[in-house]
């Protein structure tokens, strides 16, 4: 009797949990694979994507043999600035014609989106991170048994440092999406967009501060 209760039991439980498994009112979230996504923290990481995008758009010059006229973009960032200069170098260095004014010239211009994210969920730490850990903590822990000199000590710790130290890259909420385009008569030619992770203090080298005013109180009082 109490043998088949449990088996009831069983089958009631696995019937339940094939219920609630089928029958969601909402998809299930899921997460994509891992993937890895570059951090702008320099201005040699602008010289970097101007030289990545310079090569593109030489490779279409190939198909459009036209001069270029770099406009950059409508807003007085660092970034802009920059990006713009380093554009013009870059393309100058692999071989394209550019002219200091836009009359008769494809356009190249950019643009900027910087995206802050509100409500993001915790980040699971790469793949080995945590075997990493508890290798140096085995390692330790030998030490301070078989190794007479506490200095020694430090020469596990050092090691793993300079190891793993290499890959710390703090977490950031902000990214920025930057688009460069080429134009000519209308018809765009060329059209790439990069997306990075930037620290949140640099915003403002991407996008324009808002303009904040003060409301003073003025009364007629003494």
């Amino acid at each position: 009797m109490v043998k088949n209760l449990l088996m009831l039991g069983t089958c009631a439980g696995l019937l339940s949990g094939c219920y609630q498994a089928n029958t969601s009112q909402t998809p299930t979230p899921t997460a994509y694979s891992t993937s890895e996504q570059q951090k702008m923290q320099a201005a040699h990481h602008w010289d970097v994507l101007a030289a990545h995008e310079a090569r593109l758009i030489t490779t279409t010059l190939q198909k459009h043999n036209v001069p270029l006229h770099v406009s950059g973009g409508d807003a007085d960032t660092p970034f802009y600035n920059g990006y713009k200069n380093l554009l013009t170098s870059q393309l100058v260095t692999n071989g394209a014609i550019v002219r200091s004014t836009g009359s008769g010239s494809a356009q190249v211009s950019f643009d900027v989106n910087v995206i802050e994210h509100k409500d993001r969920d915790s980040r699971r730490k790469p793949a080995g991170s945590w075997t990493l850990l508890a290798t140096g903590v085995v390692v330790a822990a030998h030490a301070v048994e078989h190794w007479s000199t506490p200095a020694k000590l430090l020469f596990p710790a050092a090691i793993g440092a300079d190891i793993y130290s290499g890959n710390w890259i703090k977490d950031t909420d902000f990214e920025v999406i930057i688009t460069t385009t080429v134009i000519d008569k209308n018809q765009i030619i060329h059209s790439s967009s990069n997306i990075y992770y930037i620290n949140g203090g640099d915003a403002q080298h991407y996008a324009p501060q808002e303009n904040s005013t003060s409301k003073i109180r003025v009364t007629d009082r003494g």
